[in-house]
């Protein structure tokens, strides 16, 4: 007999593999890498898998995904392994709240802060947001949802953006949305960097983003791949000496 905590973890499965739908990052009956076949073979090592895959996602099947396909599925799609297979923070770690105004605290503030030091001239490490103490703060003029804010360290993009400075972003939705040479801070792979961005295009698609700092005498530029994964927020505001 399967246990709620399989079948915990199977509803949560469902749940991500929607979501991963609705990002454009599954596509069920595709044949160009993002079908059901290939999410079959990333978890259960075979294309021909898809029907298993099926059965995981039909809450009516007794089958249900394992913890170790789980984990994999993890992997494989960026997904927060806390969530997946625990229950706890969300699907993709640090995805944004909604307005705290849209739910009716008005109080809380719009901005996320996190306690997590984006440095300017180095990386963050994986999952950092997730596992520091956030607050919630407003500032007049900024309004809506997706905004972060976090403190520099670093001096890579100095003089525009100092050492301690506190910055202010909005979440990004496409990459086909952001203007090329602006700053944006780029969460990609596990690492965070703020830099200027500019897209690098094969063909009609973004591949590779190059990041640029403002201090290039001490930094020099370079190419990060873009995947499913990479997510961009653009600097709207710098506080000094807060």
């Amino acid at each position: 007999m399967i246990g709620e905590d399989r079948i915990g973890l199977n509803n949560r499965f469902i749940k991500v593999f929607q979501l991963l739908e609705e990002r454009g990052a599954i596509i069920k009956n595709d044949r160009k890498g993002r079908g059901i076949g290939d999410v079959a073979e990333k978890i259960l090592g075979n294309r021909g898998y898809g029907h298993i895959v099926r059965a995981f996602l039909n809450e009516n099947d007794k089958r249900v995904i394992s913890y170790s396909q789980a984990r994999k599925f993890c992997r494989e799609f960026g997904i927060n392994e806390d969530y997946l297979l625990d229950g706890t923070g969300t699907p993709f770690g640090f995805d944004l709240p909604r307005s705290s105004n849209e739910q009716g605290n008005f109080t809380r503030g719009n901005i996320l802060f996190t306690t997590v030091e984006a440095f300017a001239g180095s990386t963050l490490g994986p999952d950092s947001f997730d596992t520091e103490d956030t607050s919630w703060f407003s500032l007049p003029g900024l309004q809506g949802n997706g905004l972060v804010a976090f403190q520099i360290n670093g001096n890579s993009m100095e003089p525009l953006i100092n050492d301690n400075d506190l910055v202010v972003c909005r979440e990004v939705d496409r990459l086909e949305t952001m203007d090329d040479n602006d700053i944006y801070a780029v969460k990609n792979n596990g690492s965070l960097w703020v830099k200027h961005v500019q897209r690098i295009f094969h063909g009609n698609r973004i591949t590779h983003l190059k990041l640029i700092s403002a201090n290039h005498l001490e930094h020099d530029p370079f190419v990060e791949e873009v995947n499913m994964h990479t997510r961009l927020y653009k600097v709207i505001r710098k506080i000094s000496d807060f």
